[in-house]
């Protein structure tokens, strides 16, 4: 049933992306030819364009069907999708265009091509969207179900049962529990009933309709995997491994592919390709703007500082920033020329006796920090991440602290997560490093934007 269910599915998929292709041509063609567009050399028959279609759709269901698009999907993100139509439909019209000019048997309008490639991406990906957004109604109703045993207990399946329970319209239902013997029935892991130990594979299989098996054994469990496997090899449903990497698994992580040979990324920086771009043009939008707009104030600020406290207004220091590279980051001055004379680097205290006649007010409004805009312009640094600390710190705190160095998978901010709740200054680096980790793991750019406004209306904390 469940197969038979699953082909319709594809079925409809693939007659519905034939039918917008072809649409989608026949009206490149009549957009181009029939509308308010010149045609210098007059309009083409129709008839040529008409028998093109004849390589078109096969050569789009088989660049659909490589890019998986007629795949079981219910776990995919729909960015994952939108972006195979995109591929398909580009490689598509690379070789439609190839195959245009070296058969040189008929010129074909690149205006319409060009429009069937819009046309066509916008059609199937509308499509899609509409498609999922039906689907995913009917599952948080409880239709077109998956049924899932998960095989396992601990921390790893708690965590398999959540994020399934947290996503109703992905359609999976966990039905039970298989765990070790000190795990009988009768108990429940994250609210699903324990029906078994490991060696009940198949008796809960012959009594309950399961369509997937989750493995999820934690690392103790391992030596069961084997004999689960076996009892499993002889069974229709669909298997899937979960491993045992919550304790390594510190950032966003991934699964890719080498020539069929799985891949773990463990610890990956959200902010590559478009992710990194929406960031950086951000950055510098508003650095420029702020640097504009601020510009009176930080005029005023360097005069104040060089008619009170004298030369020099700007300080530089060393700070680290993305991937471990050593930048300057730029302040106005706060404290005395020779402050670190005698005692070497230090953190700040407060009440700082080397603070200047500004310093304690440039400190605790923070405007101090308003020349890294600059940095933030140069690309040194990001308007918010984690805050950039001295490399004779990081020395220490590295050794010290687990995972300190991952705050170094993004660039430098000028405000953070860890500074907008408090943890700024002589505080727990330790917290700082978390909110540092939450960030990078959870990064938008409306997370972005929160944060600066956080900033604007809280005002750093523990400042001095």
């Amino acid at each position: 049933m469940l197969r038979r269910y699953s082909e319709v599915v594809r079925g409809i998929l693939i007659a519905a992306d034939l039918v917008l292709i072809a649409a989608s041509w026949l009206a490149a063609y009549a957009i181009r030819f029939h509308t308010v567009f010149d045609a210098p050399r007059g309009i083409p028959e129709f008839t040529p364009y008409a028998a093109l279609l004849i390589l078109i759709l096969p050569l789009w269901h088989w660049l659909f069907r490589s890019r998986g698009l007629y795949e079981a999907r219910r776990t995919a993100r729909l960015s994952a999708e939108l972006a195979a139509v995109v591929a398909a439909t580009a490689s598509g019209v690379v070789l439609l265009v190839a195959v245009a000019f070296f058969t040189r048997s008929y010129f074909y309008s690149r205006g319409v091509i060009a429009l069937f490639a819009v046309l066509s991406v916008v059609s199937v990906a509308g499509f899609r969207l509409l498609a999922r957004l039906f689907l995913r109604a009917l599952r948080r109703r409880g239709y077109n179900q998956r049924y899932v045993l998960v095989v396992g207990a601990g921390d790893l399946a708690e965590e398999v049962i959540a994020r399934i329970s947290a996503h109703p319209e992905v359609g999976i239902r966990v039905v039970g529990v298989l765990a070790g013997e000190d795990r009988g029935p009768g108990r429940k892991v994250a609210g699903v009933p324990v029906v078994g130990s490991y060696g009940a594979v198949k008796s809960v299989l012959a009594e309950q309709r399961v369509d997937q098996v989750i493995l999820a054994l934690p690392r103790e469990d391992a030596p069961v995997m084997e004999k689960v496997l076996s009892d499993l090899d002889d069974e229709l449903c669909t298997v899937h491994l979960v491993p045992d990497l919550l304790h390594v698994m510190t950032l966003r992580s991934s699964v890719d592919e080498l020539d069929g040979l799985p891949i773990i990324h463990l610890r990956e920086s959200p902010l590559v390709g478009w992710a990194a771009v929406q960031k950086r043009a951000f950055d510098l939008v508003v650095s420029a703007t702020a640097l504009v707009l601020l510009s009176p104030l930080l005029a005023a600020i360097a005069l104040a500082i060089r008619l009170v406290d004298g030369a020099p207004v700007l300080y530089g220091q060393e700070r680290m920033g993305l991937d471990g590279v050593v930048f300057r980051c730029l302040k106005f001055r706060t404290m005395r020329p020779d402050s670190e004379a005698a005692t070497g680097p230090v953190w700040s205290s407060p009440d700082d006796p080397r603070r200047t006649r500004l310093g304690a007010f440039l400190r605790r409004t923070n405007l101090d920090e308003l020349p890294q805009l600059w940095n933030v312009l140069r690309g040194d640094m990001s308007l918010v991440g984690p805050r950039p600390e001295r490399p004779v710190f990081i020395e220490q705190f590295r050794r010290e602290i687990p995972g300190y160095m991952l705050r170094h998978k993004v660039k430098a901010g000028l405000t953070g997560w860890a500074q907008v709740h408090g943890w700024r200054g002589d505080t727990s680096v330790q917290e700082r490093v978390e909110h540092d980790i939450y960030y990078i793991q959870n990064w938008s750019l409306g997370l972005d934007i929160r944060i600066l406004l956080m900033t604007v209306w809280r005002g750093f904390r523990n400042a001095y």
